[in-house]
């Protein structure tokens, strides 16, 4: 059945149709060459953030493929020269690209990754080998690019555009045998959208950025299909069987095969636990071509042994492109993922965990994962989350497993009141609930509020999930 997400009335004006414009910025309208790390920063701040707004129009106006095509063939058409593996999806997209990545560098070859957003760090977006990029060089791109940006004046590129034409250009310029690049916002009119890769990948679609993409999931999965290039094989998670069909269609249209991991590909997964490994999930996956049994995910949570499969369903493919990715390669190089923002310990005592958790799917998969991965007593949760978001959905979840809730904000403009969320979650939920206007105060009261064994989760935004990091890095959290 095709469930559409309800708005409030009050909500709906917070889609803009028009793109906003640049803020300008003093120092690099006077500056013709940008010669330090601080200016590409202060150049790049100047320029339209969309994952700063709350309003975002999703239009040709907005997300523009030719105005991308126009910056990657003033700097040299680097898109063209990369070998790339391509994924979208609503969430795992990230791990998954981290998985891929770390197999084909474990198998010898030199391999960029983009992401995004970050959490801490900017240089995080763009790795070689599992290392950001350097400043020095993160500066030298920018300032490369920044000519082509001004000539482009009256139709100001993004930040998330400039941002993937550096990575783009970084990785020819390194020479990179492949790159793996995650999509930032749906597929068909993303940034990322201008290559044609040796193999796509579709993680998990579920409802989040509905004001853009749709709010049913056949539209949401139409916008994420946007990257099927003829030809080019596609491997994607299960999908729910209405989301299954319209990939299955696009596919066709496109002329690309379509596998499903579970049903085209022969997976299994299973949770157990060790002395030695812990809580963990273990996959079987089985094509022509390759086999692998009883692999233990490294990131921890069911959803990860999905979007594990379908990292091995792209590193299948890729072997049936001749090439050469030995099993015990790919073994060895998943063995080594770690990735910010999953489930991640970022303090002993009281034991603090962060997520990057933030749509109602996401939400729900973090929950169970705790409940499987972590011994604990009573777990206190710090919510805030952005206004394009489902929040009702998301509460919904939140509900289900914590057993105290503090509600702040994510820090950036596009953060809902946490005065709001806790009305919306009072309606839902009699458990336990308040509000702190800053992080720092949300955490000494649920520092205030636990036990040694009891557990404190940070989730609901990137952003607010940065912002711990962030804090607890430098001794304030």
């Amino acid at each position: 059945m095709t469930r559409t997400v309800s708005k409030r009335p009050a909500r709906a004006k917070r889609v803009a149709s028009t793109r906003p414009k640049a803020r300008a910025s003093r120092t690099t309208k006077k500056t013709t060459t940008i010669r330090t790390y601080r200016a590409a920063l202060e150049f790049l701040n100047s320029q339209t953030d969309y994952e700063k707004m709350v309003r975002v129009g999703y239009n040709h106006t907005n997300f523009n493929l030719s105005r991308m095509l126009r910056i990657l063939s003033a700097i040299g058409n680097p898109h063209k020269q990369l070998k790339a593996v391509h994924i979208a999806g609503t969430k795992g997209k990230g791990s998954t690209c981290h998985m891929v990545a770390a197999m084909l560098e474990n198998a010898g070859y030199r391999t960029g990754l983009y992401t995004s957003p970050h959490f801490i760090n900017i240089r995080e977006r763009i790795a070689i080998n599992s290392e950001d990029i350097s400043e020095r060089e993160f500066t030298k791109l920018i300032a490369k690019i920044t000519p082509v940006i001004k000539k482009l004046e009256k139709d100001n590129p993004t930040f998330f555009e400039i941002m993937t034409a550096a990575a783009m250009l970084h990785f020819v310029n390194s020479k990179v045998d492949y790159a793996v690049l995650e999509t930032g916002l749906g597929g068909r009119l993303d940034s990322t959208n201008v290559i044609k890769p040796l193999v796509c990948g579709i993680t998990s679609i579920s409802y989040d950025h509905v004001a853009q993409l749709g709010n049913t999931l056949e539209r949401i999965a139409e916008e994420k299909a946007g990257i099927f290039k003829p030809g080019v094989p596609v491997i994607s998670s299960p999908q729910p069987a209405n989301v299954r069909k319209v990939l299955q269609k696009m596919a066709e249209k496109v002329g690309c095969p379509l596998r499903t991991v579970g049903d085209d590909i022969e997976f299994s997964y299973r949770f157990e636990s060790s002395r030695a490994t812990g809580p963990h999930t273990r996959v079987c996956i089985s094509t022509p071509t390759t086999r692998f049994d009883h692999l233990q995910v490294p990131l921890l949570g069911e959803h990860q042994a999905h979007n594990c499969g379908v990292a091995l369903g792209i590193v299948d493919a890729l072997r049936e492109t001749k090439i050469d990715i030995p099993e015990q390669a790919a073994i060895d190089g998943l063995s080594k993922v770690r990735v910010q923002g999953r489930l991640e310990l970022i303090r002993d005592v009281p034991r603090t965990v962060v997520d990057a958790a933030h749509n109602a799917a996401s939400i729900l998969a973090l929950m169970r994962a705790i409940g499987q991965n972590v011994s604990y007593d009573s777990m206190v949760v710090i919510f805030g989350c952005s206004a394009d978001k489902d929040v009702d959905g998301m509460l919904e979840q939140l509900q289900l497993g914590a057993d105290k809730v503090i509600f702040t904000t994510t820090g950036t403009p596009r953060s809902v009141d946490p005065h709001e969320l806790h009305a919306r979650f009072a309606e839902k939920s009699a458990k336990m609930a308040q509000v702190a206007e800053r992080l720092p105060d949300a955490y000494e009261i649920a520092c205030n509020c636990v036990t040694r064994e009891d557990l404190i989760c940070i989730c609901g935004s990137v952003h607010l999930v940065g912002l711990a990091k962030r804090l607890s890095a430098a001794g304030k959290l």
